[in-house]
């Protein structure tokens, strides 16, 4: 009989381990060290990754020394973007590469703070969307500021008192977000990077879904729910408030009351989650814009913000638009208002596409004038 070649194990023996992330591993073959010498391991891991990860830290530290000297910002939202990316598609598992990039982000946010302390402003208190996109762009590792409005955000920016704001530009369900778009024509300041996140609202209280007879949000939120809000509590009065998470702490502390909020709102403030994505259209989806004053730099494939004034004349947004088809530049969002303060100055927004590039623009009626502008 030929033989394999392989050599033949004792069918007495024990089992070799398996391999620490392999299939066979990951499907729950048990291995026979036990308990308290996979936690030896686990242990010796933990120590190796610190060293590393204070390693990059290191490495990442001398080159904001260099960004410095050259006058650069440590913030670079489409670097550490590239740097996500490649650690999910390189990824082998068994950790999704969701999870891997959450935990780079927050290392690239604890590195950041180690040569800057940066102050994020955004729509509070804690666990809004707009909270929730900001740790999503910058980790924990920042000072978040909390403030009462999507102008104050703005504010806040403008002079100078935070280095970045996150807010909401559009949402795929009900479209622009008019407070931001009004703050971007009357202050000079610039997209620096953006941030789609789904929205799932849920049905946050400290009773159940039978005594409920007032349900709190904000009123986007109240929108995006209102077929199934109508389905299952009809009666309920709805009552708009500043916030998603201002819901939650009202809900926290109001009898037979209930909030629209994210699950993380609801955790905060000791909720029952009585229903969850309750939003009428799946995929919900918000894009928020993080604002600044610096500059971002070029990656090949970009999305850019425009705000520009026109002529309040018959024909004159179609002239302005004539400008991206003459370029080859693929529109992809366009949205018009009118200006406060301004009787008939109208602005608009859109998005285009070119070669690998993505453009947004928004136009405002009245004398040509850029108005803000990012990538």
């Amino acid at each position: 009989m030929a033989k394999s070649g392989k050599p033949r194990r004792d069918p007495r023996s024990s089992p070799p381990p398996p391999a620490a992330g392999t299939a066979a591993d990951v499907a729950g073959v048990v291995d026979p060290r036990g308990v308290d010498a996979l936690r030896g391991e686990i242990d010796r891991i933990d120590r190796q990754l610190v060293a590393l990860m204070n390693e990059r830290a290191t490495v990442a530290g001398r080159i904001g020394h260099i960004k410095r000297a050259t006058g650069q910002g440590t913030y670079d939202p489409s670097r550490e973007e590239t740097v996500l990316d490649r650690v999910a598609s390189t990824n082998p598992g068994p950790l999704s590469g969701e999870s891997l990039k959450a935990v780079f982000r927050e290392l690239i946010s604890g590195s950041r703070a180690i040569e800057q302390h940066l102050r994020v402003a955004h729509l509070g208190p804690a666990w809004t969307y707009s909270h929730l996109a900001a740790l999503h762009r910058f980790g924990s590792s920042v000072e978040f500021v909390p403030v009462a409005s999507i102008s104050a955000a703005f504010e806040e920016v403008n002079a100078g008192h935070s280095h970045y704001g996150v807010v909401p530009l559009e949402n795929s369900t009900d479209g622009r977000i008019a407070d931001t778009l009004d703050n971007f024509s009357r202050l000079p300041v610039k997209i620096c990077a953006e941030v789609p996140l789904r929205i799932h609202h849920n049905l946050l209280a400290a009773c159940d879904r039978t005594s409920i007879d007032t349900v709190y949000s904000r009123p986007q939120a109240l929108s995006q729910c209102r077929n199934w809000l109508a389905r299952h509590l009809p009666d309920a009065r709805l009552v708009e408030v500043a916030s998603t998470a201002t819901a939650a702490e009202t809900a926290a502390r109001t009898p037979r009351a209930a909030a629209i909020a994210s699950r993380q709102a609801g955790v905060h403030h000791g909720l029952t989650i009585l229903a969850e994505n309750i939003e009428d259209v799946a995929g919900n989806t918000t894009r928020f814009a993080v604002i600044g004053h610096a500059d971002s730099s070029r990656t090949g494939n970009d999305k850019t913000s425009l705000m520009f004034e026109i002529e309040h004349r018959p024909g004159g947004l179609a002239d302005a638009l004539a400008i991206p088809k003459k370029q080859r530049l693929n529109l992809t969002w366009i949205e018009s208002f009118p200006l406060p303060a301004r009787s008939g100055a109208t602005c608009s927004s859109s998005n285009s596409r070119a070669t690998a590039t993505t453009s947004a623009s928004a136009a405002r009626s009245a004398p040509s004038r850029p108005a803000a502008s990012g990538s």
